[in-house]
């Protein structure tokens, strides 16, 4: 069964990935960011797979400096709370130089955020951790391209 999952998930990721390559003229490019090695190295293999360019970064103060470094970047996925800047704050940080930045906000504590920031702005969604492959890649089509198909199922 876990075989059989796995397929699965692996056959939904190139699939996309498929269609990925076939749609912008550039590979978009995703920062990843997230203060539990786990989750970051998770959404980074997931999208890196999937076709995106991804950049790292553990915090918001690296994630500014990751930030500085790259030429462009369409998309940020950042966890809510982190020590040091929460992910709004880094968000709100980036914008000023990049205001048509997308953010995906991955948290543990929808409460919380919803708390601290009553609405989402435009071009920002939120996903609860954990999350999965298939749900990662549908939040982050729906961001970038206002829609997300999925791969067509196949009858065994």
């Amino acid at each position: 069964m876990v075989e059989s999952r796995q397929k699965a998930v692996l056959s939904f990721v190139k699939a996309y990935a498929m269609r990925l390559k076939s749609t912008p003229s550039r590979p978009l490019s995703v920062l990843v960011v997230d203060d539990e090695d786990l989750v970051w190295k998770f959404v980074e293999r997931v999208l890196r797979e999937a076709g995106y360019q991804t950049a790292t970064a553990s915090d918001g103060p690296e994630a500014l400096e990751v930030a500085a470094k790259l030429e462009t970047f369409d998309m940020l996925v950042t966890d809510v709370m982190m020590p040091q800047m929460t992910g709004d704050e880094l968000a709100r940080r980036l914008r000023v130089t990049t205001p048509a930045l997308k953010v995906l906000y991955l948290t543990g504590f929808s409460d919380r955020l919803f708390k601290e920031k009553v609405t989402l702005w435009a071009d920002e969604a939120f996903l609860d951790k954990p999350c999965s492959v298939k749900g990662l890649l549908q939040a982050v089509s729906l961001l970038l391209f206002g829609h997300f198909e999925l791969p067509q199922e196949h009858s065994s």
